[in-house]
């Protein structure tokens, strides 16, 4: 029978959706297993390699440490860790779970070790969610359920009725649309007015990656085209493309090259790689047939099979003109209700937050299924603790982050919920009784004003949250104020390098309390819009300022500035580092002298403490340096010099560092991972044989150890107002 126009282009005729019998037919109809079998097989290495790094094996200690007094975050205040040896315990268990599926061994038994531990870990802690990482656990659910071991598998080798042997197109059909829902959705959420106008990933611009685009366009331009526009474009019609057959080729292109750069502009551990690994599902499935064909005969044998014609099998409908199954069974109909449960669920979720409604901040929902990638950037300012005695009313403050590894509980309610509770069971153990603690934390999101996101006069401890209900003491993001971020850019662009500048916007009938470092010699505050008083703490004196007025204010001295007007105030800090500022004219004349050293042009000479200059031996001229200014223009220098030859480095040696840094890491994981098991298995040894062991897992690359300097910017360093 000629086939129809419709089924060219889709796959199935309009006659397929007729009634309830053909829906099922339709997807159980029988299906080439081999790309199936290949994404299974890339999938489960790709998910070994992530378990060593993103999901934390090699530092799983530093997380899970027995004893510690540590706040975590799980999705159910019931839920808690295992003892640390028995975490690596659950995680040796899912990556022999991750390396059953890609060698299709045992292949349910392996995944459901894979989807239990990993979902275990996912909701244990809260703050590693994001949406690649919800992604990794929806495919590995999927996967449990479908046939994806009838190609290139282990045991199609074992039982000869599972290999070569066809699926029902279902398998196909969840795991396409359910990257068509990760690229679309995606793009749905860009269409945020912030997205549209290039507000939420700018730096991005100034990557090397776009540098090609510059020299055609400006910074802005690339922000606003190519970072925001076809960021935009590509997530909005990525999964069109790979669907058809004639837009398939362009598809494939575009986003590995999207791919790509992602995984040189984020820090997304196997996303990137995993997402490559799903294109080739919407090309025809026996497309690894015909490409491992091309391969010299004497390799079949270790190569999937090339051989057309899948053996059928009873999870298949088949047409009764065939062998097989020719009536839908009630499992062919149960997976039929599955996929569309499935589906319809997937598209519902990333606007349901209506009803979780407590876990909605700045940004809606939980921050892992909502598809929202890259769409908000923050910025933290000022973050404050404060707890108070309930007993003798004493009031003390907390570093930010005592008792966590997490800086994500600053940006959601629900967590900072948690982190309280957890900080009153914990400061009883330093003679405070009864602890309230209030959270000062301020946010700027997409470039816009640094305001606070919760109520800082509420008591967290004791505040109401619930997941089914509006968070109660959320600070409501000024978005009438967005139109400012137009005059921030050319305030900015007004200023010398040496002059820098924050915006802040706050509520009537609050304050910010603030102190000027001593560093920051010249520091004033001009009000953009409303009415404030500034109190000096130490001159116990009160100055009123409307729109348009300023004034400077003393270092090393406290303030606090009141907002007073009937609306939310603005209002700017603008400061000169003097000291840093001092600092790079001692660096710009100690370069001066060393260059003139160099090229015999300097006719004095150089007193004992400028000697270092001109020694040859980069660290060893630090560690002689007497003057610490010369010793931090040296390191400096140093540090510079490695990352000049890091960037010139060839292909060569950058694979070769990452090969070393890759292999530390993994070495300490299995190290430590023995270890755990060892003591399971005969108990603890020794404290000195433990010291030991641990002692040699942390073991690091000569060049690590070698480099144990901060960044270059942290040497200066800028104060924080």
């Amino acid at each position: 029978r000629r086939t129809g126009r419709m089924k060219r282009i889709f796959g199935f005729e309009k006659e397929d959706f007729s009634s309830w019998h053909r829906i099922v037919c339709l997807l159980n109809r029988p299906t080439d297993p081999a790309a199936l079998g290949i994404f299974r097989c890339m999938f489960g290495m790709l998910m070994a390699i992530d378990i060593t790094q993103e999901r934390g094996l090699s530092h799983l200690d530093y997380k899970y440490l027995d004893g510690a007094p540590i706040c975590r975050f799980p999705l159910f205040s019931s839920l808690e860790p295992l003892p640390m040896d028995w975490m690596y315990l659950v995680y040796v268990v899912m990556f022999l779970g991750s390396v059953g599926i890609m060698l299709g061994l045992f292949y349910r038994l392996s995944c459901l070790m894979f989807i239990a531990t990993y979902w275990y870990v996912f909701f244990l802690d809260k703050t590693a969610w994001n949406n690649h990482s919800y992604l990794y656990g929806l495919i590995g659910f999927q996967l449990t359920l479908m046939d994806a071991n009838r190609y290139w598998s282990l045991d199609g080798l074992m039982k000869p009725k599972k290999r070569n042997a066809d699926v029902p197109l279902w398998n196909y059909t969840l795991l396409r649309v359910q990257i068509f829902i990760v690229y679309f959705i995606a793009g749905i959420k860009k269409l945020d007015a912030d997205w549209v106008e290039g507000y939420s990933m700018s730096y991005l611009a100034h990557h090397w990656l776009f540098e090609p685009f510059q020299m055609i366009l400006s910074v802005d331009q690339v922000s606003l085209l190519v970072v925001h526009g076809g960021g935009l474009a590509l997530d909005l019609t990525a999964g069109y493309l790979l669907f058809f057959d004639a837009t398939r080729p362009f598809g494939i292109v575009f986003v590995s090259y999207f791919h790509c750069m992602n995984s040189q502009l984020f820090s997304i551990g196997m996303f990137a790689y995993t997402m490559l690994a799903t294109s080739p599902l919407f090309c025809y499935p026996d497309w690894p047939r015909r490409f491992f064909a091309r391969f010299p005969a004497p390799l079949w044998v270790l190569l999937p099979i090339t051989a057309p014609g899948p053996q059928p099998s009873s999870s298949c409908v088949y047409p009764e003109v065939q062998k097989g199954v020719s009536q839908p069974r009630f499992r062919h109909k149960l997976a039929t209700v599955f996929a569309f449960i499935y589906v319809v669920e997937q598209f519902f979720l990333p606007y349901s937050h209506f009803i979780t409604q407590g876990y909605n901040n700045w940004t809606n929902g939980l921050y892992g299924y909502s598809w929202d990638m890259m769409v908000h950037s923050r910025s933290h300012q000022h973050v404050k603790i404060t707890y108070k005695d309930g007993t003798t009313g004493e009031v003390g403050y907390l570093n930010p982050g005592v008792f966590t590894h997490s800086r994500r509980w600053k940006d959601h309610g629900d967590m900072l919920k948690q982190y309280a509770v957890c900080l009153s069971a914990n400061l009883p153990r330093y003679n405070i009784t009864e602890p309230e603690i209030y959270f000062d934390i301020w946010v700027s999101i997409n470039e816009r004003f640094q305001q606070r996101i919760f109520d800082p006069r509420v008591d967290i401890v004791k505040a109401d949250w619930s997941p089914f209900r509006p968070n109660p003491w959320l600070m409501p993001l000024l978005v009438d104020l967005s139109p400012w971020r137009t005059k921030f850019q050319e305030i900015e662009s007004s200023l010398d390098n040496q002059t820098e500048i924050v915006f802040i916007a706050d509520f009537p009938g609050l304050h910010l309390e603030n102190f000027v470092s001593e560093d920051l010699g010249n520091t004033s505050v001009q009000v953009l819009q409303g009415q404030v008083t500034v109190e000096i703490t130490e001159e116990n004196k009160n100055y009123t300022l409307e729109t348009g007025q300023q004034m400077k204010l003393p270092h090393g001295a406290y303030h606090k500035v009141y907002t007073v007007s009937e609306g939310p105030s603005c209002y700017m800090y603008v400061y000169v580092n003097t000291t840093e500022a001092a600092l790079q004219q001692n660096f710009t004349r100690l370069l001066g002298i060393q260059e003139r050293v160099r090229n015999g042009t300097e006719t004095e000479p150089l007193p004992p403490e400028l000697l270092p200059l001109i020694a040859t031996d980069d660290q060893g001229s630090e560690v002689n340096a007497t003057d610490p200014v010369v010793q931090l223009f040296l390191r400096r220098q140093r540090r510079m010099k490695e990352v000049k030859k890091r960037r010139e480095a060839n292909v060569m040696e950058r694979l070769n560092r990452f090969t070393v840094k890759k292999y530390y890491l993994l070495r300490r994981g299995f190290l430590m991972t023995s270890i755990a098991l060892r003591n399971l298995a005969f108990g603890l040894p020794p404290v000195d044989q433990l010291t030991r062991e641990v002692a040699f897992a942390n073991m690091k690359e000569p060049l690590q150890e070698a480099n144990q300097d901060g960044p270059l910017k942290e040497e200066a360093g800028h104060g924080e107002l």
